[in-house]
């Protein structure tokens, strides 16, 4: 006989996986199994979140659901799975438990990012009858440090780097109260036994009263090393424009502008536009830097201006953590600075500082004193920096707040790891439908930076569990991150990836495609080494996941000098002229901004092609113009140049419809000094504007066979240089060119539909984290009928290389084109 309804007993395990750890799972799981009546456990894993659950079939059954649904705020469910248990030859649970964690296994899950301080934690910062008033950790379930202090899973207080600091009895009853909001809150501290705050300040005892002290030192002009989540900022009074000054020079920056750290969005406001979606970026949980728009004639006189020279934007995040918003000052404090700049902790190039003796050594000739605790720092990790273009997120850099959230792939892809490019360097594991980008690196050209990188590879996979099977890397033969990857195979095989079809494959994978159909990759950087040998950057590839075409490309110029022209855009301003059959006249910017002396050694060496590597790059293009309407001629940090041009298109306004217009074409290869060319190479050409032997130009579409269109610069160079003899604005000249590059791309996409057939344009690259142009591009392609992708999830620059290398060399099932 059937056992009546009210009597059947249902036991199930409900494995949770995804962000599961560190964000109040468990302590939600055990309330969620109290209200409905169920009995049974529940812990963390190396795979996620398991609970065993016994009870009427009905609850059970809610239980499974509501499991995922009303998961806890910084959660993310990627799956709920739950099986069937035999309950006739179980032991009946007695109530609920939280069982101690279970370790061993393959690692497959993810504690949360590093979360800004709770609305409830700062009301007790702020409160004085609150115990824990003024304690700089204050933190809870909902907020604080995860990844920056994880050492392994699963994600316990033992695995983190809060294990020296044994709980006192009060908070060791709420980290065992599950009414608590505290309750098995990994990083859980208080005045009694929490980390210890100290002021360093070189030829003084001990310093009482760390925190107020060190405001007062920022009032007076003082530039502070201050320790936060994931390493060290160098901190000092926005407004003070000596001390603003004072910090460049020390640092090296040149003109690179600095981020700000504001009390409140009110002062946020009071300088730059804001909008509701980078309202929202600014006062969430993730908490990056926001570029905003100046607001043009406001109220500067609390910013100094040497915070951000010749900028459009202004770099603004708000405090997320305890420590932060005491510098800053609770209700009631003394006056002191309302806005701070806040700087990553190291010399020019070099990685931040975490570790507190390296920070004394290290950043001793940056810093008039150090505002140091003893917790821990495990995982180095930058603040992010985003934009809002058109309504939605941009990422410019991705790191705090982000990492280590997996991006969900649209194909599955073997077990591997990608080591991205030698600039903005982020690497990326993957296995399966998961890819996990690390947090910024940097730039890789010094031990220090390979040193971050050896570490951060071993921790992401630990945490991980993916065991590479395959590494992928840039195809430059002189990058370091492939270097590294060559080294480090043992065995493995390495995939090398051609540069600017990991951008486009990245935009592809972050918007789901799964590669069936190619897309029109608009793929425009400042370099990017070309199956040719020559430096590609202004490039429309037909690509999916299995390969490209070089469908058109911006025309070939020389790059004088490498690098040196890089530095030196007069450099590049001249080269196009020259390409371009312009004479070097006297009166133009870029000529008067060249050394006489160097003069005529630059006009020998383009003559005679001596290190000079033809380039398509369009941002160096950038970089000439830049130069060529007096904008910008030495950049003291990486696209300086176009920056400052942007500046300028934004403050003309709108657009105009009367902009340039590049000249397109196709080529054929021509032979210049008994030297064989690419094909549509801008040959060497006189200063005096004689061509010797510019490529052919002929007109057409191109075809499979042809050889790729040719976007030709000269008839732009040379509007520019007649708008500047009859005195245009250096605004309306940067208007113009921008729509130009617009309006090439429109064409040259249209183009690609007329003999391709397809609909779908994916624009990728550095230049695209330039707004006026994104914008522009996107609303003259989406008025032309295509869909268009541009990044959300990862940097259109080198930030976000690694994940399309990631997915171009591990798919594990290629699809075939229908």
């Amino acid at each position: 006989m059937t056992a009546p309804e009210e009597t059947a007993v249902d036991r199930r395990r409900v494995t949770v996986r995804g962000v599961v750890q560190g964000v109040g799972f468990r302590p939600f799981v055990y309330g969620l199994a109290r209200e409905l009546g169920l009995s049974g456990y529940v812990t963390n894993t190396g795979q996620g979140v398991v609970a065993e659950v016994e009870g009427h079939p009905g609850a059970v059954g809610v239980f499974c659901e509501r499991i995922g649904s009303d998961a806890p705020p910084l959660a993310v469910v990627e799956s709920v799975t739950h099986l069937a248990v035999a309950v006739a030859d179980r032991v009946p649970f007695t109530g609920f438990t939280i069982a101690p964690s279970r370790a061993g296994g393959a690692a497959r899950t993810l504690v949360s990012p590093d979360t800004a301080t709770c609305a409830d934690c700062l009301a007790e910062l702020s409160d004085p009858a609150d115990r824990r008033y003024r304690h700089p950790f204050i933190t809870c379930t909902h907020c604080g440090p995860r990844f920056t202090i994880v050492t392994a899973l699963p994600y316990d207080r033992a695995n983190t780097t809060m294990a020296g600091f044994p709980l006192c009895a009060r908070c060791e009853r709420e980290y065992t109260d599950p009414a608590d909001r505290r309750f098995h809150a990994q990083p859980v501290s208080c005045h009694d036994c929490g980390p210890r705050l100290r002021l360093v300040v070189p030829g003084l005892p001990d310093v009482p009263e760390p925190v107020a002290r060190a405001r007062g030192m920022l009032a007076r002009g003082a530039i502070l090393a201050v320790k936060g989540l994931g390493g060290y900022h160098l901190a000092c009074d926005a407004g003070d424009e000596e001390a603003v000054r004072r910090l460049r020079l020390r640092k090296g920056r040149g003109d690179k502008p600095f981020a700000l750290m504001a009390r409140d969005i009110a002062d946020v406001e009071r300088l730059a536009h804001l909008g509701p979606a980078e309202r929202e970026l600014l006062t969430g949980g993730r908490r990056p830097i926001v570029l905003l728009r100046r607001r043009s004639g406001g109220d500067g006189s609390g910013l100094a201006e040497a915070v951000a020279p010749r900028c459009a934007d202004l770099g603004f995040m708000l405090p997320y953590t305890p420590l932060h918003h005491l510098l800053l000052g609770l209700p009631g404090d003394p006056p002191g600075p309302r806005l701070l700049v806040m700087t990553s902790g190291n010399l020019g190039g070099e990685p931040i500082v975490t570790d507190d003796a390296e920070a004394l050594a290290r950043l001793a000739p940056l810093a008039d004193g150090w505002l140091v605790h003893d917790r821990p720092i495990h995982v180095p990790c930058d603040d992010s920096v985003v934009r809002v273009c058109d309504g939605e997120e941009l990422p410019v850099r991705r790191s705090r707040g982000y990492t280590p959230f997996p991006i969900a792939l649209p194909v599955p892809v073997t077990a591997a790891l990608a080591v991205g490019g030698d600039l903005k360097n982020t690497f990326c594991l993957g296995e399966g439908r998961h890819a996990w980008m690390s947090a910024h690196i940097g730039d890789m050209d010094d031990l220090a930076t390979l040193t971050a990188f050896d570490g951060a590879v071993r921790q992401l996979t630990a945490v991980t569990g993916v065991a590479p099977g395959l590494l992928a890397a840039d195809r430059h033969p002189g990058y370091r991150s492939a270097g590294w990857a060559a080294r480090t195979a043992a065995g493995r095989p390495v995939h090398r990836v051609q540069h600017h079809h990991a951008h486009v494959a990245a935009a592809m994978a972050e918007a789901g495609l799964d590669g069936r159909r190619p897309v029109i990759g608009v793929a425009f950087d400042g370099t990017g080494y070309g199956d040719d040998g020559a430096v590609w950057g202004g490039e429309f590839l037909l690509a999916d996941y299995d390969g490209y075409r070089r469908f058109a490309h911006l025309g070939y110029v020389p790059l004088p000098g490498g690098d040196a022209a890089v530095r030196r855009p007069y450099r590049m301003a001249l080269a196009h002229l020259y390409a371009a059959g312009l004479p070097w006249t006297a009166g133009l910017p870029c000529v008067a901004a060249c050394a006489e002396d160097e003069l005529p050694v630059l006009a020998r060496q383009l003559e005679r092609g001596l290190n000079c590597v033809p380039t398509s790059s369009m941002g160096r293009l950038f970089d000439a113009v830049s130069s060529l309407a007096g904008v910008c001629h030495e950049a003291g940090y990486e696209a300086q140049a176009a920056v400052e041009l942007e500046a300028a298109a934004v403050a003309y306004g709108e657009l105009p419809q009367n902009g340039y217009a590049f000249a397109l074409g196709k080529a054929v290869t021509a032979n210049v000094h008994g030297v064989a060319q690419p094909a549509g190479c801008a040959c060497p050409q006189s200063p005096d504007g004689l061509n010797s032997a510019r490529p052919a130009i002929e007109d057409g579409t191109g075809s499979r066979t042809d050889p790729a269109l040719i976007a030709d610069p000269a008839p732009v160079l040379a509007a520019v240089v007649a708008d500047l003899r009859v005195g245009a604005p250096v605004e309306a000249v940067s208007a113009r060119f921008h729509a130009a590059v617009a309006d090439l791309v429109r064409r040259v996409c249209a183009a690609a539909r007329e003999r391709h057939g397809l609909e779908t344009v994916a624009l990728t690259g550095g230049v695209f984290a330039n707004a006026v142009l994104s914008a522009a591009c996107a609303r003259g392609l989406r008025q032309d009928g295509f869909t268009v992708l541009r990044h959300r999830l990862v940097p259109p620059n080198d930030g976000g290389l690694a994940l399309g290398q990631l997915v171009i060399a591990a798919r594990t099932h290629p699809q075939p084109h229908p």
